[in-house]
C-alpha cells in the first residue's frame, strides 16, 4: 500500500509539473500573440532586413525555441520579407531599409530574385536602401547590390565567384553494401536516378545543368551590373579573381562597394540618409514586426477573396507523422484544401504558389485532377517559386496562366521508377537466405531479396512508359500544344524560367505579385482581399507539436544541415513516395 501511494504521489506531481509548464508556455505564447497584433510603427523608422538564417516560402514560429531564447532555429519566411518591404513602401513612417548582410541557407536563385525585385520596387517610393556586411555571400551581395549605399568591413569579404551546382553520387557505396537499384525511366535528361548507377554526371545531365546555370548567372550579372553601374563582362572577370580572398580595398576600387566602414559607423550613415542628428532620433523595426503591422492604406473588403495557396516541398502520397509537414505537398491534404476553396463562393480566384522538385507521380496526378475541378469553377493562376519541376510542373501545367521567375527551375517533364535489390547484401554479406512459394507468376513482384526477371522488368518499363505518355498529354492539354511538340522539349530536361517562357511552358516572367494581379484581372475584381492558405498552425496545435518535439527537432535539423536539409527530407520521404516518381534531381545543391 505504501508503494501504491508513492506511485500515485509521483504521478500527481508529474501531472502538476506538466500542467504548470503548459500554462507558462500558453501565457508566453498569448503575450507574444498580443504583442504581434498590436505592433505600432514609430515615426522615423528603418526596416532592418537581416539576410541570415534559413529561408523558406512561409515563415514558421516555434514557441519552444522562443521560450528558451534560441531564435536561431526559426526560419525566415519569404512571404514575411515581401510583405514587410511592401509595408515599408506604403508607410510614411518608414524612411528606408537597412540590409544587414549574412548567409541565407535554403535560398534558391528565384527566391533571392523575388526579394531583389521587391527592393527595386521599394526604391520607386524615393526612400533609401543602405547595406552593410562583414561578409557577403554571393546571394546576399546579389540582393544588397540594389542599395544606394553599400558598405563592407575593412577586413570583410565578398564571395563573388559564379554559380556551381553539385550532385551527390553513391553507386560505389551501394556496391560496397551489396545493393543495387533496378532503374526504369523515360527521358534522356531525367537524371534523378543517375546517382544509383553512375559515379559522375552523364553528358546529357551536364549539358542541361550548364545551360540553365549559365542562364541564371547571366541574369544575375545583368541585374547587378545595372545596379552597380558596371558591365556584366567586368563582373564576370571579377568573379574569376577569387574575390573572397582579395583585400577589402579591392572591392572599393572595383566599385563592388561604396565605402569601407566598421559596424559602429552604420548608425552615422543612417543618420545622414535620414537627415537626423543622432541615433536616438530614428527607430528600427524588424521584418516580422513590420509584416505583422496593419497596412498603411487598408484595401476595401468587399467579401471577394483571391486565395494564395502555398504548395511547397516534395510531393508525397500521405501526410507526414513525426517531423513538421511544412515542406511537403501531401496530396490528401492539398486535395481537401483545394476542394474547400472551390466550394467557397467568396474565393473568386486561386493563385497556386508552387515551389517543388516533384515527387510521387500518383500524388501529382491526383492533385492535377483536383486543380482541374477547381479551374472549372474559378480562375487558377500558378506562381512558380524556386522550382516547379517534374511533379511540380505536372500540378502547374493545367492552370489558366503560369507566371515564373527568370531563374525558376521548371520543366523536367519525365518519369522514373526504382526498385532496390539487396540479394548480395542479404545472401552473401549477411548470410540471410530466402525461399518463396507462390501460386502465380508475379505474386512476389518487388521482392528485394532477388534480381528482377525479364518479364518483371518489361512490365515495369511499360508502366513507366504509360506514365510518361500521361504526363506529356497533361502538359499538352494544359498548354494547348501538340503532344509531339511537348515531347521535343520534355525528356526530363530542366529549363530556366526564362527559357521555359520561350518554349511555351510558362506564360509570363514575373513574381507572386504579378500572378496575383493576373488572378484579379481574370476574376474581374480589383476590390478584393488577398489571403494565404493553408492556414498556419494555431497556438495550441503548435504547442502540441512542440511538446512532441517534432517542430523543434525539425527546426534544429534545418538550421544544422542548411542547404543539405532538402536532401535529408527527400531520404525521409523515400518510403512514402511509392516506386514511380516525377521528380527533379533532389540532390542538386546550388552553391550561392
Amino acid at each position: 500500500m505504501k508503494q501504491f501511494f508513492k506511485y500515485v504521489l509521483a504521478t500527481v506531481t508529474g501531472l502538476l509539473i506538466m500542467g504548470l509548464l503548459s500554462l507558462i508556455i500558453t501565457i508566453v505564447s498569448l503575450i507574444g500573440m498580443l504583442n504581434t497584433s498590436t505592433v505600432k510603427v514609430e515615426d522615423n523608422s528603418v526596416l532592418v532586413l537581416k539576410l541570415n538564417g534559413q529561408l523558406s516560402e512561409r515563415a514558421s514560429r516555434s514557441p519552444l525555441s522562443g521560450l528558451i531564447g534560441n531564435g536561431a532555429t526559426e526560419n525566415i519566411g519569404l512571404d514575411e520579407i515581401l510583405r514587410a518591404i511592401q509595408r515599408a513602401k506604403e508607410n510614411d513612417r518608414v524612411k528606408g531599409i537597412y540590409i544587414e548582410a549574412g548567409a541565407l541557407s535554403g535560398a534558391s536563385p528565384a527566391m533571392l530574385q523575388e526579394i531583389r525585385q521587391a527592393l527595386l520596387d521599394f526604391k520607386t517610393s524615393k526612400k533609401f536602401i543602405a547595406a552593410y556586411g562583414d561578409f557577403y555571400t554571393q546571394g546576399a551581395y546579389y540582393i544588397s547590390s540594389v542599395a544606394d549605399s553599400l558598405l563592407i568591413n575593412p577586413q570583410g569579404m565578398i564571395d563573388w565567384k559564379g554559380l556551381a551546382m553539385q550532385s551527390v553520387y553513391y553507386k560505389d557505396l551501394l556496391d560496397k553494401l551489396g545493393v543495387h537499384m533496378e532503374i526504369f525511366k523515360v527521358g534522356t535528361y531525367k537524371s534523378a536516378v543517375e546517382p544509383y548507377f553512375l559515379n559522375e554526371m552523364s553528358e546529357a545531365n551536364k549539358e542541361q545543368i550548364t545551360t540553365f546555370s549559365t542562364e541564371i548567372w547571366n541574369q544575375m550579372l545583368k541585374e547587378v551590373a545595372t545596379s552597380r553601374k558596371l558591365t556584366a563582362e567586368k563582373l564576370n572577370t571579377l568573379a574569376d579573381t577569387a574575390m573572397m580572398f582579395q583585400e577589402a580595398t579591392f572591392y572599393k576600387t572595383s566599385k563592388m562597394v561604396d565605402r569601407l566602414a566598421y559596424s559602429d559607423e552604420v548608425p552615422q550613415m543612417l543618420c545622414r540618409m535620414m537627415d537626423v542628428k543622432e541615433k536616438k532620433d530614428y527607430n528600427t523595426i524588424s521584418v516580422q514586426d513590420l509584416a505583422a503591422s496593419a497596412a498603411a492604406e487598408p484595401k476595401g473588403t468587399s467579401g471577394n477573396i483571391v486565395a494564395v495557396y502555398y504548395a511547397s516541398g516534395s510531393i508525397v502520397d500521405e501526410v507526414s507523422s513525426g517531423f513538421s509537414s511544412g515542406d511537403e505537398i501531401a496530396s490528401p491534404k492539398v486535395i481537401k484544401d483545394l476542394r474547400k476553396l472551390a466550394e467557397d463562393d467568396d474565393v473568386k480566384a486561386v493563385v497556386l504558389r508552387v515551389n517543388s522538385p516533384g515527387g510521387s507521380a500518383y500524388a501529382s496526378e491526383q492533385i492535377w485532377h483536383e486543380i482541374m475541378n477547381l479551374k472549372a469553377k474559378k480562375p487558377v493562376v500558378v506562381s512558380m517559386g524556386g522550382m516547379a519541376a517534374s511533379g511540380g510542373y505536372y500540378i502547374s501545367c493545367s492552370a489558366d496562366w503560369i507566371v515564373a521567375e527568370p531563374t525558376t527551375l521548371t520543366g523536367s517533364i519525365g518519369i522514373f521508377g526504382t526498385f532496390p535489390v539487396a540479394d548480395e547484401l542479404l545472401n552473401q554479406k549477411i548470410g540471410v537466405h530466402f525461399q518463396t512459394v507462390k501460386t502465380n507468376k508475379y505474386a512476389d513482384f518487388g521482392d528485394f531479396s532477388r534480381e528482377m526477371n525479364e518479364g518483371e522488368r518489361m512490365v515495369m518499363q511499360n508502366y513507366v512508359n504509360r506514365g510518361y505518355e500521361l504526363f506529356t498529354k497533361r502538359c499538352a492539354d494544359g498548354r494547348k500544344m501538340k503532344q509531339s511538340d511537348i515531347k521535343k522539349i520534355a525528356e526530363g530536361r530542366v529549363w530556366s524560367g526564362e527559357h521555359a517562357k520561350q518554349l511555351g511552358l510558362v506564360d509570363q516572367l514575373g513574381n507572386l505579385n504579378d500572378a496575383i494581379a493576373v488572378a484579379k484581372k481574370r476574376a474581374k475584381t480589383d476590390n478584393c482581399t488577398v489571403l494565404s492558405y493553408p492556414a498556419k498552425q494555431g497556438m495550441f496545435e503548435s504547442l502540441l507539436n512542440e511538446v512532441s518535439g517534432n517542430s523543434y527537432a525539425d527546426a534544429q535539423l534545418q538550421q544544422t544541415l542548411g542547404d543539405f536539409y532538402g536532401f535529408f527530407r527527400s531520404l525521409q520521404h523515400i518510403d512514402r513516395r511509392g516506386n514511380v516518381h516525377a521528380q527533379l534531381p533532389y540532390h542538386f545543391i546550388f552553391n550561392l
